[in-house]
Parts: structure tokens; C-alpha cells; sequence
């Protein structure tokens, strides 16, 4: 598909950077606001990306450039999915078409992309922190008039990262401004204590306890949780209304010290589709611009990973009743929707709160369940001192499903789960396991959940695998753990895969056969414990190795058994095929496996290498 390029409206077309803005008269700012948001919809409804976060702050982004002295006075948009309207208006209008695709502009901000991006931003809570960061070396500098703004929404209050900067910055003197934009949804609708909270005072719950709540700037003065944190607070006003933000920003920019503007927001505003199915239109994929009719892109007799997941999680669930499941805000996302429709009372969203999820889950496991944790590779990092200190201690038996492991393409580097097959190949007592296509996810989750030695964790990737819907669902065989397999007999040159990369694999050493060179194909399904056994056998027999992984090579299988054939002795050639010890841009899946050598071609080349002289 050719890369298209739309026209903007002739207000927006007059305006490329916050001080062109800064020129229109404040009765223009409306109009610009339809504009832009027609602009963002005209792009992504062809070249994906997240709409219904951008939708929801185009008001607010005019406010803050038109108020504020930007870049000198730091903005951060925490999560970073709710910056397209801010990327449009600092310098990116004409490349904004490229958003998201390999040598385009990133879909998240990038310091490296933008003076205007003063913090790269991908994963939820860390605004506050970033910004308190800037304001106190500002303050240091002697600049106490440079204003810091950490605009966080999309349910990333919930983060404890979050509560941590806050509590922090309520102690401090810093010159920073924390807006809340409160829609109620992350992805999912936001759940727990604080969105309650954040509902009551913004008036959506107010008439509910109407004795307590006679006056309700009289129950925000004696009870405000960011006053507790020593934060002035305002709000809450209407984040979608431009002379209300133009307003409280301008007074609020007078006020030194910590200050928060709580505001409400509608995600997907202006886009009756996107405003209405919130979570579909987080990150729709294309859509029909006039409808909002989603434009089938899928293959057909196909099923992705993370459906094979959740229908099998279920079916776990039905079989044994112990087993629950745990998300930190990504119910949609890794299809846990079959099990909570069943079992609602099983399935625990805790919010963006990933640390907190792993160990909530080892409390579960602690007390006789059998949790299926289950989260995204890029977001686990987050909560690495849990797996290990929470669960692996104490040999606790919660499964980790893995989410979007390997290379997930236009999300980028932010999110590619590539370094966690090193991180835990690291840990005692842990199961690091990574299957080579549906059916043997469907049989390592059978295989977890029966086992109570210790934490065991199944990484699979994002999307679409490789066999027919039809064939995935086989009847459940428990797999002995730790043990690799044959799957092409060869000679010269062996292929040791782990995970999704033994397809590439395959399909290369079948086309290899049309040129009389013929590699054996190994699948090791688990990194720890592995197959010692196997291992010694392809040593013996091939002199000539390759290892595959989509993971970092340095940590994972690559050095591993580099370290292997170290420790036994053995001088066979190695080379190892994975990500390399770089961060790999965004891209289409197939682009970047090809970039990391990945791809078939590749896989045939790095072969011929070998074998020919």
C-alpha cells in the first residue's frame, strides 16, 4: 500500500510549529481543533495507529502550546499514545502519514525525533516522575520560572510509579504542573479504588451519597487526595472545551509549587464509532473514515496467539477450578474476555500496575490457586524484582503468560518483548519455556498448570501463527519438561530454534533441499531446564550450529549455548541468529525480522555461509 499523504485543513496548513499557532486569534482555536482532529482521522484510519487517546486531548494539546512557552517550558505525555495531535502541531504535520512505519516518525514521543519531546514515553506512570526530575534541575539552574507539565491519562494514575513521583513532588517546591486527564478508560475501562474516586469527584457519582455530599466544594476542600499529596488542586472542568483549558491554564501558569488540573476528556471524541466503542478504537487497525466500519485484514483460516490463549485458559478453567487469571489492564488485549464471561469472579484486572500484579499473583499461588499471570513481555520488565523476590524465592507455582514476545513491529522499541528470555534465563527455579506454534502453547499452559515445583513462564508472540484455525485445538498431552525435538533430520549444519523462529527455519531448510543442502531442524520449546541430551547429540553430529531466537542473543540461546559447548568442551562453529545488542526500531513484523536475519532468506544465507567454501 503506497504511503498517502493528506491534505490539512487551510487553518491547520498555517500552522507547523507552537509559535505559528501562538498567531491564530483564540476564536480560531475550534475551528483548528476540527481540523486537526479531521487530520488525525484521515491518517490513521489508512496507516493504524492509536486514535481514540489523541482524539480525546486535540483540545487540550492546542491549549498547552498556545499557553505555554514549548519546548523551553517541558511537556511529557505520559503513556505516549495521547501525543499525535501534539506531534502534528510541533513540526510533523507533512511527515505524520508516516507514522508508525519503518523510517517514519515514531507513534510514541522520541527525544531523538523532536526538541518537542522532551521525554520518550511508551510505557504508563512515569510522567510525573520525569517531569519532577526536569523541574528540580531547572531549579538547580536557576530557571525556577521554566514551567515542567506531565499530562498522564488512560488509567496510568493507577501505576505505582505514578503515586511514587507524587508523593515525591507533594514534598518539593518544584514548578510543576500535573494534568489529569481523566476518561475513565485505559484500553479496558479503567477499574479499582482510585477510579471510583476520580468518578466521585468529577460529579459522575456525585448524586449517589447525597447526604454526605451537600456541597461539593465543601467534601473536595476537607477530603481531596491530591491536597493530602500537596498538590493545589483544580478541576474538574471540561478538558474538550478550549476557552475553559485556556482559562485554568492561564491562571494556573501564575502559581508556583505542585499543582494539579484535573479535567474530563472523552476518548475518541468527535468520532461517534471511536466514542462509542472505546476500547475497539483504542488501536483500531484501518477503518472506513465516513463509517467507522473496521476494514477486515485478517487471514483467512487463521487464529492469532493470543486467542489460542484465552480459549485455552478457559477451557483450564472449566477443567480445574483453582485456576485465575491476573492482567494488569490488558483483559482485550491478551483475550482474556472467554474466561471472564464465564468466570468474572476469576479474572482480576488490577489496573496498570504490573509489579503489583506478580505479586497479587504469588499471594493467589501462596494460597493454593493456580494463577495465570498474564502480561505483556515489554511491560514484565517492569516487575522484574517481583518475579524474583515474590514468586521464584519462593519456588511459588504462578504461571507467567507472556504476551507480545519477540519483535511486535509498529509499536516499536518500546514495546518489543525481545529482552525477556535473557532476564529469566537468569532466575533459579524458574521454567522459561517459548512455543513454536498454537497447539504447543495450548499444551505448555496444559503442562503449568499442572505444575507446582515453581514459577513457570510460556512467552509467545504478537499476532497470527502459522497453522489453520482448525488444527490448533488438539486434546490436551502434558509435555515432559525440559524437552527439545527433532523436527527435519539433516547433515553438516544444524538449526537449534527456540519459539516462533523454528517455522522460519523449516521453511528455509525445505527450500535449502532444491539446492542439495540439507539442515537438521531442532526445536528446543524451553530454554530452562533444556535438553541436555538433544543438546549433546546435535554437538556430536554437526559440526556447523545456528541458533534462532527472537530474543536478545546476548543472555538468551545464543550465548547460552555458546557457554554450553564452553563448558564441554566441544569447538563447533557457531553462529547465532536473534536480536542484536542494539534497540530495533518500528517496523512492519516481516521488515525487522528481516533487519535482525531473521527472515527466511536470511536463515538460506546464513546457512550457504557455512557449509560453502
Amino acid at each position: 500500500m503506497e504511503t498517502q499523504k493528506p491534505k490539512p485543513g487551510p487553518l491547520l496548513a498555517t500552522v507547523k510549529t507552537p509559535d505559528d499557532l501562538k498567531k491564530l486569534g483564540e476564536e480560531q482555536l475550534p475551528l483548528l481543533a476540527e481540523e486537526l482532529r479531521n487530520f488525525i482521522l484521515d491518517v490513521v484510519s489508512v496507516h493504524p495507529g492509536h486514535l481514540g487517546s489523541s482524539l480525546g486531548v486535540v483540545e487540550l494539546s492546542i491549549a498547552l502550546h498556545y499557553v505555554f512557552n514549548t519546548p523551553y517550558d517541558r511537556l511529557i505525555w505520559d503513556v505516549g499514545h495521547q501525543a499525535y495531535a501534539h506531534k502534528i502541531l510541533t513540526g510533523r504535520r507533512d511527515v505524520f502519514h508516516t507514522n508508525r512505519q519503518q523510517k517514519g516518525i515514531s507513534g510514541f514521543p522520541s527525544r531523538s525525533e523532536s526538541k518537542y519531546d522532551t521525554f520518550g514515553t511508551g510505557h504508563a506512570s512515569t510522567s510525573i516522575s520525569a517531569a519532577l526530575g526536569m523541574a528540580m534541575a531547572s531549579a538547580l539552574d536557576g530557571e525556577k520560572a521554566r514551567h515542567h507539565i506531565a499530562v498522564i491519562g488512560d488509567g496510568a494514575m493507577t501505576g505505582g510509579m505514578a503515586l511514587e513521583g507524587l508523593n515525591n513532588a507533594g514534598a518539593s517546591h518544584a514548578n510543576l504542573l500535573i494534568i489529569l486527564n481523566d476518561n475513565g478508560i485505559a484500553i479496558d475501562k479503567n477499574t479499582g479504588a482510585i477510579k471510583d474516586y476520580l468518578a466521585g469527584i468529577s460529579g459522575k457519582n456525585w448524586k449517589k451519597n447525597p447526604s454526605e455530599n451537600k456541597n461539593k466544594e465543601a467534601f473536595l476542600r476537607r477530603s481531596n487526595l491530591f491536597e493530602a499529596f500537596h498538590f493545589r488542586y483544580f478541576g474538574p472542568i471540561d478538558g474538550n472545551n478550549i476557552p475553559q483549558l485556556l482559562s485554568a491554564l492561564r491562571e494556573i501558569k501564575k502559581i508556583e509549587g505542585p499543582k494539579l488540573l484535573h479535567i474530563i476528556t472523552t476518548k475518541g471524541k468527535g468520532f461517534r464509532e471511536a466514542e462509542k466503542k472505546q476500547t475497539l478504537f483504542h488501536a483500531p487497525g484501518r477503518f472506513d473514515r465516513k463509517t467507522g466500519a473496521l476494514i477486515a485484514e485478517d487471514p483467512e483460516d487463521r487464529i492469532t496467539y493470543q486467542e489460542v490463549y484465552g480459549r485455552t485458559l478457559l477451557e483450564l478453567a472449566q477443567q480445574n477450578e483453582k485456576v485465575v487469571a491476573i492482567t494488569p489492564a490488558m483483559p482485550s488485549g491478551s483475550a482474556l474476555g472467554f474466561m471472564q464471561k464465564t468466570f468474572p469472579e476469576r479474572v482480576f484486572d488490577v489496573g496498570i500496575a504490573e509489579q503489583h500484579a506478580v505479586t497479587f499473583s504469588a499471594g493467589l499461588a501462596a494460597a493454593g490457586y493456580t494463577p495465570f499471570c498474564t502480561i505483556y513481555s515489554t511491560f514484565l520488565q517492569r516487575a522484574y524484582d517481583q518475579v524474583i523476590h515474590d514468586v521464584a524465592l519462593q519456588r511459588l507455582p504462578v504461571v507467567f503468560g507472556i504476551d507480545r514476545a519477540g519483535l511486535v513491529g509498529a509499536d516499536g522499541p518500546t514495546h518489543h518483548g525481545v529482552f525477556d528470555l535473557a532476564f529469566l534465563n537468569s532466575i533459579p527455579n524458574m521454567v522459561v519455556s517459548a512455543p513454536m506454534n498454537e497447539t504447543e502453547l495450548r499444551q505448555m499452559m496444559f503442562t503449568a498448570s499442572q505444575y507446582k515445583q515453581g514459577p513457570f513462564a510460556i512467552r509467545y508472540p504478537r499476532g497470527y501463527g502459522f497453522m489453520k484455525a482448525s488444527q490448533w485445538q488438539q486434546p490436551f498431552e502434558k509435555l515432559e519438561i525440559g524437552k527439545g525435538k527433532m523436527l527435519k533430520a539433516g547433515e553438516k549444519v544444524a538449526l537449534v530454534c527456540l519459539g516462533q523462529p523454528g517455522n522460519f527455519a523449516l521453511e528455509a531448510a525445505r527450500q535449502l533441499e532444491k539446492e542439495n543442502i540439507f539442515p537438521a531442524v531442532f526445536d528446543l520449546r524451553f530454554l530452562k531446564p533444556w535438553d541436555e541430551t538433544l543438546l549433546h547429540h546435535i554437538f556430536i553430529k554437526y559440526n556447523r550450529i545456528i541458533t534462532l531466537e527472537d530474543g536478545v542473543v546476548r543472555g538468551g540461546l545464543g550465548t547460552s549455548l555458546a557457554a554450553f559447548a564452553s563448558l564441554h568442551g566441544y569447538h563447533n562453529k557457531i553462529e547465532n541468529l536473534g536480536i542484536p545488542d542494539k534497540f530495533i526500531e518500528h517496523g512492519s513484523k516481516s521488515q525487522l525480522y528481516k533487519i535482525c536475519n531473521l527472515d527466511v532468506e536470511s536463515i538460506k544465507y546464513a546457512v550457504r555461509n557455512l557449509i560453502l567454501p
